[in-house]
């Protein structure tokens, strides 16, 4: 008996910035000018959204082209072969070809004081973050990232093949939005390595939730740079490997 059945799109994605290719990223091709903006502030190609000036989309034979205008004191505007990458970005690596040890780990500045946040507003976000998954709920193929408040309740999700490039999404989407990065909670549907650390860090996020578990690279970094990371984030349960003090344990219940 034949079925039919949904597949995700996993395509080749060229950033080019004022017609100097950085990197071709494999992604799913929806929420590109998210894609486009948290990609740029989380690779320290911008500093500022007001620094993209404008972004193209090119369907070619190959794959999708984002032709990205940026300011002339944007780090983006002056490329050169030194951070260009070498290699494709696979939808599992978010550094492939990335030249030196210090591109490849990178220190940023430490996130601010953020929000005491309740846990059991991490499991509402949870039990909501199933439902919020379109594409993985017709494919069972891509990753999610979502933004929840400080009640847990979700106010933006963005999926990808990749989990660095969802993270990457709902960052773009996060400062269109205007929302708060210390006033809420990062979800991801994936293991929380190291490089989606140093995004969240590069995103001022100061609480990120992971499904899987985290590498100790990601929570080093995460300690140095002030994140409360938690992962094995489950209904019921979840380990906090980094700076507690953000998520307040659950009220103790009134004995009769």
């Amino acid at each position: 008996m034949r079925e039919s059945d949904f597949i995700a799109e996993e395509v080749p994605v060229a950033m080019v910035y004022n017609g100097a290719t950085f990197a071709v990223m494999m992604a799913t091709p929806h929420d590109l000018d998210d894609f486009a903006l948290g990609f740029s502030l989380s690779e320290g190609l911008i500093n500022d959204p007001s620094q993209l000036l404008q972004m193209e989309s090119h369907a070619l034979i190959e794959g999708i082209e984002l032709a990205i205008r940026v300011t002339d004191n944007a780090s983006a505007a002056h490329l050169d072969k030194e951070r260009q990458r070498l290699l494709p970005g696979r939808s599992g690596c978010g550094i492939c070809g990335t030249r030196e040890l210090e591109q490849a780990i990178r220190h940023g500045e430490a996130v601010g004081e953020g929000q005491v946040i309740a846990r059991d507003a991490l499991e509402q976000a949870l039990q909501q973050l199933h439902s919020r998954q379109p594409m993985n709920a017709a494919t069972g193929a891509v990753h999610a990232a979502a933004w929840a408040d400080r009640e847990g309740r979700i106010l933006l999700v963005r999926e990808d093949v990749g989990r660095h490039n969802a993270l990457d999404k709902l960052i773009g989407a996060m400062r269109r939005a205007g929302f708060d990065p210390g006033d809420g909670m990062a979800l991801v549907t994936s293991r929380a390595s190291y490089e989606m650390v140093t995004k969240a860090t590069s995103a001022g996020i100061t609480v990120l939730a992971a499904i899987s578990a985290p590498t100790a690279l990601a929570i080093e970094l995460a300690r140095s740079a002030g994140i409360t990371l938690v992962g094995f984030t489950r209904p019921g349960s979840h380990n906090i490997y980094t700076h507690p003090h953000r998520l307040q344990p659950p009220a103790p219940r009134e004995t009769p």
